[in-house]
């Protein structure tokens, strides 16, 4: 019995061979933007577990773009080897690498989430991760105690522009096979688009027209500078959350902006512009929470979209597809539990014997769990 969660998806010339994506999750344990050994094991463990599609976490543009100073990062050639490392382990295992490119706008120079998430101190300044300057669309800061952003001027645009263009071929370079420009959370994109926050007066601001200008210019600058023949998401955050915020018929207004160049998929999440994605009390979170933002782009647009958000269970991520919510299902915390999770899931979408089920995991894991299945299946019920 087939399924449409394990079913391929061809966009331009890449085939990803299931709908389970790993997203981005920020782990924050670079050094100077360099990947290292805990990235290697953080994504090869989905690239085994059968996830199709892997994104890194954010990966900055610039030094001066980072999150914190664990941030992964591809602002110069001495990043490409590292990141290539995973990209090649990836695609031996048959998923498709991609790689989500963003920058931090205001929300830079913070601790590590796991540290607290708030501005750097004296703590981090005995351990030598100083604070740095930030940018965004004007001059208001993310919160007490954090660094206040200079305003963007036009020339430190197209510096950035530039940046997303350079950082987009050195993807290709490391052969990553699709890239992600990161529009949501809060960052400096997100920034740009929400009434909340870009308070410009001249014509990056102002309008919804006006707010969508810069991130737009970020996405024409990296669909040019990456291959015809290979996808282009970006992410959203489809709603702010918050009173006078960004809100869904604008979200529509930008992924319709978005497709005329040349973006393959919106990739749907919400929250994040004062504070954490997950704060937001206006966005109630439950199973599948986000997936009608998927659903309502793909409807009104005829655009791919991929589903992300509290998504647990095999069946609620068929049914999602089934319904035709979504092109793609995130499952990245729930990933993050159980690595094999797509695996597991196959064996309950399409039940087979065990070594039809076994015959999908990797020889060097399947091999052990057919003999491991063909005993328990004789003994009958574990004990609990």
């Amino acid at each position: 019995m087939s399924s449409l969660l394990f079913s391929p998806l061809t966009i331009r010339s890449v085939t990803i061979p299931n709908r389970v994506v790993m997203p981005p999750l920020c782990q924050y344990s670079a050094i100077e933007g360099l990947a290292n050994d805990w990235h290697m094991v953080q994504l090869g463990r989905f690239a085994v577990g059968g996830f199709g599609l892997i994104f890194t976490e954010v990966t900055s543009v610039m030094r001066e773009g980072r999150i914190t100073h664990g941030d992964l990062g591809l602002w110069s050639d001495a990043h490409i080897e590292p990141v290539q490392r995973l990209a090649r382990f990836i695609k031996a295992q048959g998923a498709v690498p991609a790689m989500q490119l963003g920058h931090a706008g205001r929300k830079g120079s913070s601790q590590r989430a796991f540290e607290g998430n708030g501005p750097l101190g004296a703590p981090e300044a005995a351990k030598g991760e100083k604070t740095w300057p930030l940018v965004g669309p004007t001059a208001m800061a993310i919160g007490e105690g954090h660094v206040q952003p200079e305003a963007l001027t036009k020339e430190g645009m197209a510096d950035i522009r530039e940046a997303f263009a350079t950082a987009a071929r050195r993807a290709l370079a490391a052969g990553y096979e699709a890239i992600e420009v990161h529009c949501a959370h809060g960052y400096l994109l997100h920034q740009f688009l929400s009434p909340l926050c870009n308070t410009r007066n001249d014509e990056y601001g102002g309008d919804l027209a006006g707010r969508m200008r810069f991130p737009l210019e970020i996405v024409r600058a990296a669909r040019e500078a990456w291959p015809e023949n290979l996808p282009l998401f970006v992410r959203i955050s489809a709603v702010d959350g918050a009173d006078g915020g960004w809100e869904m018929e604008d979200s529509v207004a930008y992924a319709r902006e978005c497709q005329k160049l040349g973006v393959d998929v919106m990739d749907c999440s919400s929250g994040g512009i004062g504070g954490s994605a997950t704060g937001s009390k206006r966005v109630p979170r439950g199973y599948g929470f986000q997936i009608p933002y998927a659903a309502q782009i793909r409807r009104e647009l005829g655009m791919k979209s991929m589903a992300v958000g509290l998504i647990i269970g095999p069946h609620q991520a068929e049914a999602a597809l089934a319904a035709g919510d979504a092109d793609l299902i995130a499952v990245g915390r729930e990933g993050m539990n159980n690595p094999n999770w797509p695996l597991h899931a196959r064996a309950v979408l399409e039940p087979g014997t065990t070594e039809e089920v076994f015959g999908c995991w990797p020889p060097q894991h399947g091999w052990w769990m057919e003999k491991r299945g063909a005993v328990m299946n004789a003994l009958g019920t574990p004990p609990a």
